[in-house]
């Protein structure tokens, strides 16, 4: 530097050493921002900046003890509780299926013992039907939660228990399942919640019932209504107000004691941590005003009709049973190759043939229903109670369960053309992740990028109305994970929407090759990167061959969950045939029995596959990058759904994350799986991550995989629904509180609590 004019960003700096000179000003100003950087890039502007800031006042004194042990040990015993819960739903499915097949059974010679029919009746109308799983899992939260209310709680005490218990209570019921989503609202009333007449809950609502929703007010979808999260020591928990005729936009976190006015807007990714006024538009993490609410598309307000309540209810058991479907042609198939024949050579030969059948027949019913329910979809905004919100709704549904069902066409190469059969119009060389999208109404670019978990152009909400339109991405752009692509919207070419991120819209005035980052979107100063595009943008015929090989072994852990429920499924009966119907006592401790194998094979997958993952950098078109998609793919079709998502914040999923490489401390609370490349993350003792959060390892930028450390220091807390970035450090026993972004690079200093995407001095207890 040579003179105090001097621009941070022509001299080469980036978003990372914005992050890195920010970490060490801290060490002096605690409450230094990324975003101060940008907004005083040059030497004096900066300094003068940094000298009229006052005395730092988002420290704490407190510090954050790990989870107590008898608790850690309460929670074991209450695993086995609901894993039996939900293996009275798997083993319901085993005893109807043995039941209805037993004319084929009894053909191939196979004696399998069957249930009388009365009890297989009943445990199907307890275990399988939405409104069953609804009434089991509200009557027994409601006795869990008895005498709960608002307030704060000690960390891993009895009240912290007993909402973890209802939570897998929730989960392992069933009761939140697709099938049973239009009856979502009566669901919400059971548990004790007040909604509206004519309200649209479009998101789960919280177990605790501290949800109060008015007339007429919408909740577009993956709202987070829970009411309660943990901030290291102390578990909050609080009401939910939404006022009439408020809007709740997609992916929002509404804190406890929040309050929605009447007629209030909150824009989609925001989090409010207060109270919004009537009649306003807010926005952002924290939530700030942006203008005076605009109110719905149309004047009137189009009624709920009982009729449409039902067609709703349909399409989700149809969407619901498309798995049903292609499971039972799966097993047909396989007893078929089977036959009489008893070796093992014939049970895995059968298990191909079974498996190989099923997944054929459910990506055919997954087209097949995406397709007809796109057929006469177009864009503007109709009543919700109308056929063309139902496709809008059925379609979007379906596209979200297909990213679980059919998760190894997803990140791959095959994606492209799989949205291109769906009706989407993709460019070529287009990458894309676990997107969600309506097909039909959404056009991107060539060479573009959609990273995990991005939602391009969803429906929307308000009034009775539901709104869709064309959404585009246009040529190269690049949309971060968790990134929003709001409907109407059109990224020009070369965009960048950074992770957890909203895309501009009109007002904001994109132009190509622009970055924007935040809730509401800010534009990014960026430096552009020249490599070589062989192995990011131009592969050679040879790399597309090699990879497409890889890519095709995401069947070994598709077929390994086949084979492994048939294999538990037999290890059930055969406990049947023994021990009689006091075997149902034993469907928990059967499928825990899957849980392991499941984890034991997926830990040895990653091993055998990346081995120990270390800091680098990797190309899109390079091995490495493939083998890791692949260890993904054992954890999402194996150790996910038999053992990680049931075991959020236990020391379960703590053994198992520290089998798998990360450093996992004493005491730690996690309520999230999804930590990408486990190596390279160290959670200190009493460490806290919050559900949905994402320790993200790694950034693909230029298609080009850059790997770095995540470090959570003893006592640390991640809030709900947080991001933190490669590089990042989170000091001893500081908070980022709900729907933040931690930067690439970023250090937050010890003791210390921030809040915002991207973060910020958070100054309120």
């Amino acid at each position: 530097m040579t003179s105090e004019k001097d621009d941070f960003f022509d001299l080469g700096g980036g978003s990372l050493t914005a992050a890195q000179m920010v970490s060490r000003l801290r060490q002096v100003q605690p409450e230094v921002t990324v975003a101060d950087i940008y907004d005083h890039p040059t030497v004096g502007g900066l300094a003068e900046h940094l000298d009229s800031m006052s005395s730092p006042a988002n420290v704490r004194d407190r510090e954050v003890s790990p989870t107590p042990a008898k608790s850690q040990a309460a929670q074991q015993f209450a695993l086995l509780c609901t894993r039996t819960l939900a293996g009275l739903r798997w083993v319901t499915w085993v005893l109807l299926g043995v039941r209805v097949g037993s004319p084929l059974l009894d053909q191939l010679r196979w004696s399998v013992p069957t249930a009388p029919w009365w009890l297989v009746v009943v445990l199907t109308a307890v275990f399988l039907t939405p409104v069953g799983r609804m009434l089991l899992s509200a009557g027994l939260i409601r006795v869990i939660l008895r005498g709960i209310g608002p307030g704060v709680y000690p960390r891993g005490g009895r009240v912290h228990l007993r909402l973890w218990l209802a939570e897998r209570v929730n989960d392992d019921s069933g009761a939140t399942s697709l099938s049973g989503a239009p009856l979502m609202t009566w669901y919400a009333r059971m548990l004790g919640a007040r909604i509206g007449r004519d309200a649209d809950l479009h998101s789960l609502p919280p177990v605790t019932g501290l949800l109060r929703i008015g007339r007429g007010a919408s909740i577009e979808p993956e709202v987070d209504l829970s009411g309660h999260w943990l901030d290291g020591d102390r578990l909050q928990i609080g009401t939910i107000t939404v006022g009439r005729d408020a809007r709740v936009g997609t992916r929002s976190t509404l804190t406890p004691g929040c309050v929605v006015g009447r007629r209030a807007e909150l824009a989609p990714g925001s989090g409010v941590f207060g109270e919004v006024p009537d009649d306003e538009i807010w926005s952002g993490a924290p939530a700030r005003r942006s203008g005076k609410a605009r109110g719905a598309w149309s004047d009137e307000h189009p009624p709920h009709r009982p009729a449409f309540a039902l067609l709703y209810a349909v399409l989700a058991l149809l969407i619901a049973g498309c798995p049903v479907v292609a499971t039972v042609f799966g097993v047909w198939i396989g007893l078929l190759v089977q036959g009489e024949h008893r070796v093992w050579p014939f049970a895995v030969l059968s298990v191909v043939a079974g498996g190989l059948c099923g997944i054929i027949a459910l990506t055919l019913l997954v087209w097949l229903v995406v397709r007809s329910l796109s057929a006469g979809l177009r864009a503007g905004h109709h009543p919700v109670h109308s056929w063309q919100a139902l496709r809008a709704w059925s379609t979007l549904r379906m596209m979200d369960e297909a990213r679980g069902w059919l998760y190894p066409i997803y990140s791959s190469t095959a994606t492209p053309t799989w949205l291109r059969l769906l009706g989407s119009k993709i460019g070529d060389e287009v990458e894309a992740s676990t997107v969600l999208l309506i097909p039909k109404l959404v056009t991107v670019g060539d060479r573009a990028f959609l990273a995990d978990d991005t939602l391009v152009g969803p429906y929307e909400l308000a009034g009775g109305w539901l709104r869709m339109e064309q959404t585009k991405v246009g040529k190269r752009s690049f949309v971060g994970n968790s990134g929003m692509t709001a409907p109407g919207r059109k990224l020009p070419k070369g965009s960048l929407i950074a992770v957890l991120s909203a895309a501009p819209g009109r007002k904001d005035k994109p132009k190509s090759d622009t970055s924007w980052i935040g809730s509401p979107p800010v534009r990014l100063r960026r430096t552009t990167s020249d490599g070589d595009d062989s192995r990011t943008y131009r592969p050679a015929r040879r790399l597309k061959v090699a990879r497409a090989m890889v890519e095709l072994c995401r069947l070994i852990p598709w077929l390994g969950g086949f084979g492994l429920s048939a294999a538990t499924a037999l290890l059930w009966l055969w406990l049947q045939e023994h021990w009689g119907l006091w075997s149902l006592l034993l469907c928990g401790v059967t499928l825990m029995t899957g849980g392991a194998v499941a984890s034991i094979v997926t830990v040895g997958a990653k091993w055998l596959l990346v081995g120990r993952i270390r800091k680098s950098e990797h190309p899109l078109w390079s091995s490495f990058v493939w083998r890791n998609e692949l260890a993904d793919a054992f954890v999402e079709m194996l150790a996910a759904p038999w053992l990680a998502r049931a075991s959020t914040g236990t020391p379960i999923l703590n053994l198992w994350l520290r089998a798998m490489g990360s450093k996992i401390g004493r005491g730690v609370w996690c309520e999230t799986y999804w930590l990408p490349e486990p190596d390279l993350i160290d959670l200190g003792p009493g460490s806290t991550v919050n559900k949905g959060c994402v320790v993200q390892t790694h950034l693909f930028h230029d298609r080009v995989l850059s790997l770095d450390t995540v470090r959570v220091r003893s006592g640390a807390t991640i809030g709900p629904h947080s991001v933190i970035l490669p590089a990042a450090e989170l000091g001893r026993h500081s908070t980022v509180g709900p729907a933040s972004l931690v930067m690439r690079g970023e250090t937050v200093p010890d003791m210390t609590r921030w809040v915002g995407n991207p973060i910020g001095p958070w100054v309120s207890e």
